[in-house]
């Protein structure tokens, strides 16, 4: 079994974290029968949010009875102290535990630290005091935010995006943590569904010894291949670079890894799909994707008012009025039954 160190934390888990965003969209049962068979084959770190609508209580509903053998790390998004504390104690209840072993700043904007007038960092503290939480962790996907929380001291972990699809810079990232003792908490490894052989996106991670992949799991099938890794962790081979320098050529650069931050939009836009749906039906090809409902969502983009609120927001600085133009030529060309030029996005 290959497990990472969490840091400074000393938290030590086999190299498969379980991201609870996906089990918002199942049922109370099935997720708990995903979170149970995944603690039962050896799955410890269960990482979730207030903003994941019912997210937390179903990993209480599933694992209060277990909660003294695994962690769990939740996020508050507040932007203020009081805040703050409201969301603490409603992550509390729901997950039915006295404590979070790390409570993360939900991709702030800034980087909290004690007097910056937020109160957020002190409240930090003061819930740790307490014994309500463990660690303190922040997650971002703005590289200077998550460069000034390294540097900062002030923080126990950092969740970031990373796959083997990342920059130099996010690479210097990790190395930062490393050097920093700070554990870091690897978001979005299959790239929001991009990526599609998870051996080798678990083959890409393996090489790093401080990142901790959570993969968003809600399908019963998924879970079973990283219940599989953890017997037999797939390594790095010249296949498996073969096939991520083949997708590096293709999705390298200027594609929507479908973070949400740039919703909601104010004609209905469902952004984080649409502005990648060219890529979408080239690697995962679903009938839903041209079915009416997914052609109603698209021609959904024939609105926008070009009001750039999306592209003001989106933490890598897409031209995203831009990419939705494009992906919505390409998806009626493909409805036309066109063969489209593989384009980098």
């Amino acid at each position: 079994m290959t497990t990472v160190t969490l840091g400074r934390t000393g938290i030590t888990v086999n190299k498969n974290g379980f991201g609870a965003l996906p089990i918002q969209r199942i049922s109370k049962e099935e997720a708990a029968k995903l979170l149970r068979k995944a603690y039962d084959s050896g799955i410890t770190l269960f990482d979730t949010a207030r903003a994941y609508t019912d997210s937390e209580e179903k990993i209480g509903y599933a694992l209060s009875d277990v909660r003294d053998h695994i962690y769990i790390t939740t996020k508050t998004a507040a932007k203020n102290a009081d805040k703050f504390w409201k969301d603490l104690e409603t992550s509390l209840s729901l997950l039915k535990t006295d404590h979070v072993d790390v409570y993360q700043f939900h991709n702030p904007s800034f980087c909290p630290k004690p007097g910056d007038g937020t109160g957020l960092y002190e409240a930090m503290e003061e819930a740790k005091k307490q014994g309500k939480i463990r660690f303190i962790g922040i997650t971002n996907h703005s590289l200077a935010v998550a460069k000034e929380a390294i540097e900062s001291g002030l923080y126990d972990t950092l969740q970031f995006p990373f796959c083997y699809l990342c920059s130099d810079k996010d690479l210097e990232q990790v190395a930062a943590c490393k050097e920093h003792n700070m554990g870091f908490i690897a978001m979005k490894s299959l790239s929001g569904g991009l990526i599609t052989n998870s051996a080798a996106a678990y083959a890409f991670a393996a090489q790093y010894d401080n990142v901790l992949p959570i993969w968003g799991v809600q399908r019963e099938h998924e879970l079973d291949e990283f219940i599989s890794y953890i017997e037999n962790p797939p390594v790095m081979t010249d296949e498996i670079r073969a096939l991520i320098e083949s997708d590096r050529k293709q999705l390298y650069g200027s594609f929507c890894r479908a973070c949400g931050y740039c919703m909601p939009c104010p004609v209905g836009i469902e952004i984080n799909t649409c502005a990648r749906m060219s890529l979408l039906l080239r690697r995962s090809p679903s009938e839903t994707h041209l079915s009416p409902e997914g052609q109603a969502k698209m021609m959904k983009i024939k609105d926008c008012l070009h009001c750039n609120s999306c592209a003001s927001k989106c933490p890598y600085g897409l031209n995203t009025p831009e990419l939705l133009a494009r992906n919505l030529k390409d998806y009626e060309e493909i409805l036309a039954g066109k063969e489209i030029t593989p384009t980098n996005f």
